[in-house]
């Protein structure tokens, strides 16, 4: 999802619409401080995506460093959602279930404390 919106740079940027140009009124995200920087919001958008990408690279090759790097992506996105209403919603939603299927591909059907027998 975030590397659509960095492709969508170059094109506005070709087409000569400025980024940072949003007619007066209009709120993309719920802080006014991420709308005036919306071009910064795209590029940045660009480099999460390419991690994410990264990470799921290596969850499908079976590495370690690829969990971790997912793991991570996704504690992020869960934590700025609530700073990128409404559009992180989703974002939230989605990330919140690929940390879910992490974990459950992780771990499995472990148990936090063994289950205790008694000796008798």
């Amino acid at each position: 999802m975030e590397g659509l919106v960095a492709l969508a740079l170059p094109v506005l940027l070709i087409l000569g619409v400025a980024p940072d140009g949003l007619p007066a009124g209009t709120h993309v995200f719920a802080l006014p401080y991420l709308d005036d920087n919306l071009g910064l919001m795209m590029l940045m958008s660009g480099v999460f995506g390419a991690l994410r990408t990264i990470g799921a690279i290596g969850v499908l090759r079976n590495r370690q460093w690829g969990f971790a790097l997912s793991l991570v992506n996704c504690a992020v996105t869960l934590v700025l959602m609530i700073f990128l209403l409404p559009a992180g919603v989703a974002d939230g939603l989605l990330s919140g279930g690929a940390l879910l299927l992490l974990l459950l591909g992780r771990f499995g059907r472990a148990e936090i404390l063994p289950e205790l027998r008694s000796a008798a």
